[in-house]
């Protein structure tokens, strides 16, 4: 009996059988290889947690470093050499007031205008028939002025450094410093009295200001120094002498009268009284006088020193 065959011992069936494996695999394509893990990754995953923080801290590190980069520099303690610095580029820049415009300054809003006012014979208000200067040395409205300022007319009236004016009144007199004393019937809000210095110190050659109404004119202001202590003046009739007054050179014309005399610094040392001029022109000629403020203000019982 004949023997079926297991397989085929023909070449053609050998080919048959290599055609189809080619086939099939062409049609199923071999799986792509797979690369091994890199040592980055490899590190990553083992360190996970660690790197984690330390990218964190970094990010914190960064922001502290942007933060100063940004925020201003801290400022070092100034020293002395800064300060000098400052000053001198200050002065070397800048034009600054002079002594007698700061003198000025710090007395400006105490000084009045006394007018001395006349009825009108037309029966219209008061006319101002003349004028003088004050200081206001108490804020509640006591001011100084000269005697023959306030007794020349029959009405007075002060105008303060702000445009407000009030009507006054005597109640006080020496007249042996030809000074009186007195007091507005209503005042700023802000009045600034003068502050008041003792003469003791005071020495010819010393820079004064005068500021007065000289000729209605004002306030005005003059400059010039202390000429001498403790003179006498004698009035054009006679009739009067005034001693220890304090001689000074700064412009004085009639006006001036009853105005402050003050330091440098601002502070009132007298109060101007009179001009000497031989002539009866009654202009100023270099030569003026001041009552010493230690007379002036025991006129009214105070004494500021």
């Amino acid at each position: 009996m004949r023997r079926a065959p297991l397989y085929s011992r023909s070449g053609r069936g050998r080919e048959a059988n290599a055609r189809e494996a080619v086939a099939a695999e062409r049609q199923t394509p071999p799986p792509a290889p797979t690369a091994p893990p890199s040592r980055l990754r490899r590190f990553l995953e083992r360190h996970r947690v660690p790197v984690a923080f330390m990218g964190g801290a970094a990010l914190v590190a960064g922001g502290f470093a942007v933060h100063a980069l940004l925020a201003p520099a801290a400022q070092r303690p100034l020293t002395q050499r800064d300060i000098d610095r400052a000053v001198l580029h200050t002065l070397t820049t800048k034009t600054l007031p002079s002594p007698a415009a700061r003198a000025y300054e710090k007395v400006r809003r105490s000084v009045v205008r006394v007018r001395g006012m006349v009825a009108d014979k037309d029966g219209g208000p008061p006319k101002e028939e003349a004028v003088g200067t004050g200081v206001v040395i108490v804020d509640s409205g006591i001011i100084l002025t000269n005697l023959h300022v306030a007794m020349q007319a029959k009405q007075l009236r002060v105008v303060f450094a702000d445009g407000m004016e009030a009507d006054a009144i005597v109640i006080g007199m020496q007249p042996e410093h030809d000074l009186a004393v007195l007091r507005a019937a209503k005042v700023p809000d802000d009045l600034q009295p003068a502050t008041l210095r003792t003469t003791a110190d005071l020495a010819p050659g010393d820079g004064v200001v005068a500021v007065g109404f000289p000729f209605g004119i004002g306030p005005s202001a003059t400059a010039g120094v202390i000429s001498g202590l403790k003179r006498e003046f004698r009035s054009a009739n006679g009739e009067r002498i005034l001693t220890n007054l304090i001689q000074f050179d700064a412009a004085a014309n009639p006006g001036s009268s009853g105005g402050p005399l003050v330091t440098l610094d601002g502070d009132v040392v007298g109060i101007v009284t009179a001009i000497l001029n031989p002539s009866e022109q009654r202009v100023f000629i270099g030569i003026g006088f001041a009552v010493p403020i230690e007379n002036a203000a025991s006129g009214i019982g105070l004494h500021p020193f």
